[in-house]
Order: structure tokens, then sequence, then C-alpha cells
């Protein structure tokens, strides 16, 4: 083991790689997912699960882990879920069924729950304007890290099949498990917290069954009795969801705090920036790939990934805009600037993706909102969280960013399909979406309001 001193310097670097390789980790989805429907021969639709299981998972993962986030039990549900990780990217690299390929992404989803315990961990550990840098940093490195997986994933995919690119999801995932056990500190002011496994039980149910009727509903039919009843029932669960957890007294999710003045409006935001963003990257993905008349470039793999190249560099230059735009201007200009650059991003791309250049415009804006955006988000929060309640709000936002990557995922395949599918289709799920950006970004700006009032 190293001296304090030195695990002092290295707590950073660390707890930057592993909110970057879980990043990378559950980007080893969309740049694959056609390549997968082809290797299992499953239709898009089905092999897109690939990528929203891993979604759904970290959705739920999310507040059950950050229930241990102010607890000594922090460091061993890190390196815990580290190693949960790294056998869930072994199991997608053993080439046995889709069924197993899914579970083994499924198991990956955990990670994606360890940005709030970072994020608590750095707040522990720093004060002042390092704390908010770092947290802006861990907040970004998670936009980053999916822009610096595609591509490379998608690499190696290309060379050297699809079941090298989870060989090297082990690797790198077993590495930030060892990085974790040598300099991440641990934290016994704290008991942990209970945790609210029924309504986790609810919560996972009700969004399983809302997704699979979405995602398979072009298959079944819209209007057939599985679709309507799978629908209704995922509806039903997570409406007995909130219920529960309103009148829990240790909830899995606290509701009425994330509605409160200074946390509102970074969760709405959350919630409409994670769904348009895998929106976006999910059905780029689709152009790339798709070589039909008059739709798609009918490019490999390789360039699926490469399109991500633009998408991260920029994520990391919105983030630097989003520091400078909140010492010179003050944060109430943050939300909605965030917005209405994704809402540039998707106008752009659903009125021009005939060329690829257009593509590589439309997705390094993309970037630059999400930069811009997610390390917002935190910075934003925690002024109006007491320090014992940091996991939980990060916890509960980060919820709201994994829903909108998971419904993103599942529904703008659904969405194109049911639009007809092509330019047309592909278009009209652009512009529905940018519709939703337009509402956060008002929402952000009346909420603010309110506050202010206060």
């Amino acid at each position: 083991m190293t001296d304090r001193g030195g695990q002092q310097r290295l707590l950073l670097p660390t707890l930057a790689l592993l909110t970057t390789i879980t990043a990378v980790v559950s980007s080893l989805g969309a740049p694959l997912v056609p390549s997968i429907a082809e290797t299992y021969d499953v239709r898009l639709t089905t092999a897109q699960w690939s990528l929203t299981a891993t979604l759904l998972i970290g959705a739920v993962a999310t507040p059950v882990v950050g229930r241990f986030a102010s607890g000594r039990l922090r460091r061993p549900t890190i390196l815990v879920g580290l190693a949960v990780v790294t056998a869930g990217t072994a199991l997608a690299v053993v080439p046995m069924s889709y069924g197993v390929l899914v579970a083994g992404r499924a198991m990956q989803g955990v990670g994606m729950a360890l940005l709030p315990l970072a994020i608590a961990v750095a707040r522990d550990a720093l004060v002042g304007e390092p704390m908010n840098r770092a947290i802006a940093l861990l907040s970004v490195t998670t936009v980053a890290g999916a822009g610096l997986g595609y591509p490379l994933t998608a690499l190696v995919a290309e060379v050297g099949g699809l079941h090298a690119a989870y060989a090297l999801g082990t690797l790198l995932a077993a590495a930030t498990l060892v990085m974790a056990w040598r300099y991440l500190p641990g934290s016994d002011e704290v008991a942990p917290m209970r945790v609210d496994w029924v309504g986790a039980a609810l919560l996972s149910g009700g969004l399983l069954a809302v997704l699979l009727a979405v995602s398979e509903g072009e298959v079944w039919g819209w209007s057939s009795p599985l679709t309507l009843g799978l629908g209704a029932a995922g509806l039903t669960l997570l409406v007995l969801a909130v219920v529960w957890t309103l009148r829990s007294a240790t909830p899995l999710i606290d509701l009425r705090m994330a509605v409160r003045p200074g946390l509102a409006a970074p969760n709405l935001v959350a919630f409409v920036a994670g769904l348009g963003m895998y929106c976006l990257l999910t059905l780029s993905v689709v152009l790339v790939r798709a070589d039909e008349p008059g739709f798609g470039l009918g490019q490999p793999v390789l360039v699926a990934g490469l399109i991500l190249v633009p998408y991260s560099l920029l994520s990391v230059l919105g983030n630097q805009l989003a520091r400078v735009v909140r010492v010179r201007l003050g944060p109430a200009l943050l939300l909605p600037t965030g917005c209405l650059m994704f809402l540039v991003s998707t106008v752009l791309l659903a009125v021009a993706h005939a060329h690829l250049w257009q593509l590589l415009v439309a997705m390094a804006l993309g970037g630059a909102g999400s930069g811009f955006t997610f390390s917002s988000l935190a910075v934003l929060m925690v002024p109006h969280v007491p320090q014992a309640e940091t996991g939980s709000a990060m916890a509960f936002n980060q919820v709201l960013r994994y829903l909108g990557f998971t419904i993103g995922s599942a529904l703008s395949v659904a969405l194109m399909a049911a639009y007809g599918g092509g330019s047309h289709g592909f278009r009209a799920t652009l512009l529905t979406v940018s519709s939703i950006f337009v509402v956060a970004a008002t929402g952000a700006v009346v909420l603010d309001r309110r506050l202010r009032v206060r």
C-alpha cells in the first residue's frame, strides 16, 4: 500500500477512472447492436436489449446502491460493484446464446450505479472549488467515457470480432477494480441505510413491462392483448411504486426531496437529456449502419464507433464552457442553454442526414450539449442538499438520467418503426425528441424563477 499522501493524490484519478471505465463498459452496446442482430440472428429491436438491459439494471441498481453512499459499506459496495461488472463482461465473452449475452450485459449495468458513490467520496475528501471541479469532472466522464468506448470497442470488434470487444471490457473493469482496492478510502462515520427491496421490485418490474411493450409492440401489434396488457401492468406497478415510496419510512427514492427548490429543475433536465442523448446515439448508429434505398450510409461498425469521437471531444469542451458560463453569467442559464444545444443537434440531424459530415456536425453539437448539461447538474444540486443527503440526491438524479437512457434506447428504434422507418421515420423520431427539449428548457426557466422568488 502507498502512503497517505500518495493515496490522496491518486484519489481523483481513481474516481475518474472508475466512472470513465464503467461508462466505457456500458457503451459496449449501441455500435455493436447491428452486429449482435447478425451474429445471433435476432431482430434489431430485440438486439437493442443488449443495450437496454444494461441501462435498465443501471436505473434500478442506482437507488439501491445509493442507500449505502453515506455509510461504512461505501468502499466494499464500490468494490463488489466493480467485481460484478468484471464478471458480467467476462460472461458476455462466452459465445453462447443471446440470452447469456443479455444476462452479462445486465450485470454490467451495476457499474452505472457507482457514479453517485464516486461523487460522495469526492465531496467527503475535497472542499470549495476543487470539490466543484471534481464533481463536474466525474459527472462528465460518463459522457466522455461513452464517447471513448464507442470507437474503441468498435475498432476491437472490427478487428477481433464481437466477443473481443467484451474481452477488452473485462480487462478494463478488472484494472479499475485493482485501482479502487488500492486507493479508495473507507468511511465509518455513518451507519448504512436500509434498502427498500419492495420499492426496488415494483420499480424494476414496472419498467421492464413498459419497455417490453414499447420495444416489441411493433412485432406483437400495438393493439394486441399482450402489448396492451404488459403496458397496463407496467404502468400499474410504477404507480404502486410511487405510492409505496411516498408511504415508506425508508423509501428507496426520496420523491419529496426530488421536487425541492434547486433540485426539481436539474432532475427534470437529467431525465430529458438522458432520453435525448440515447435517442441521438442509437439513431446515429442506425443511420450509419443502414443501407436502404433513400436512407442510410452503409458503413461498417468501425465507422459507427468513430462517430462518437467528436461527441466525446466536444463533451469535454462543453464541461469547460459550462464552468465559464456559471462563473461569468450565473447558474440560471446553465440548464436552458444545455437543452437548447441538444435541440440544435437533433433538429439539424433530422433535416440533414444524407452525408457523413452532417452526422459528425450534429454529433459534435450533441456532445457539447451533453458535457454542458451533465456537468452542470451536480454542481447546481449540491448547494441545496445537506451533506448527509448528498448520496441520496445524486442517486435519484442519476436514476432519472438512466431512466432517460433506458427509455431513449428502447423508444428510439420502436418509434422510428412506428413512424414507418426509413428517412421519414428517422426524421419524425428526432423531431419528436426535439420537442421534448423545448418543454425541458421552458420547465427549467420556470422552476428557477420559483426558486428565486422563494
